[in-house]
């Protein structure tokens, strides 16, 4: 007859033995492919204040005198901001359009915008437009060739500082 410790030993092995088995089994199973083979990765991938909703006013120095200490701004300025608005054509057809709404409560913060596409390896011609001010003006433009080989992530960033869209 088996003892009790010598059983519960006994289940104890068993038990790491299954589960092992199971991680052994999933370290290898099922296969996993990122990318079929003769595709690339394009990522959108930004952030932006879109422009002010209202133009700042100068504030008198009879208003500024009756503001709090701590509030006397000469500057008065309306926090809301406007949505971007941006499009990504690919060869002639457009893969992206949409509208980043402000983050914040009172829609004063940053525009985020993040998209991946999958496309296939080779030359393409890449059009970009943002907007970030009421109708429909086009802030930003950007009009590219890009030669993309199997696998590669070309990622399109935006920053004002450096003239718009960057394509690293």
């Amino acid at each position: 007859m088996i003892s009790r410790p010598s059983f519960r030993l006994l289940g104890q092995g068993l038990a790491f033995m299954a589960f092992m088995a199971i991680v052994g089994y999933f370290s290898n199973s099922p296969g996993y492919t990122h990318l079929e083979a003769g595709q690339a990765v394009i990522k959108l991938s930004f952030h932006h204040f879109g422009q002010r909703q209202a133009e700042c006013r100068t504030r008198s120095a009879a208003e500024v005198a009756s503001l709090p200490p701590n509030m006397r701004l000469a500057l008065d300025c309306q926090r809301e901001r406007f949505p971007i608005r941006v499009t990504l054509d690919l060869d002639g057809q457009t893969v992206y359009q949409g509208v980043q709404q402000p983050a914040g409560l009172h829609h004063d913060g940053v525009s985020y915008l993040y998209r991946r596409f999958t496309v296939p390896a080779g030359a393409h011609r890449l059009k970009m437009w943002l907007s970030d001010k009421p109708g429909d003006a086009v802030g930003y433009q950007l009009e590219r060739e890009v030669t993309l080989v199997p696998a590669q992530v070309l990622v399109i960033d935006f920053n004002p500082e450096k003239g718009g869209f960057t394509v690293e």
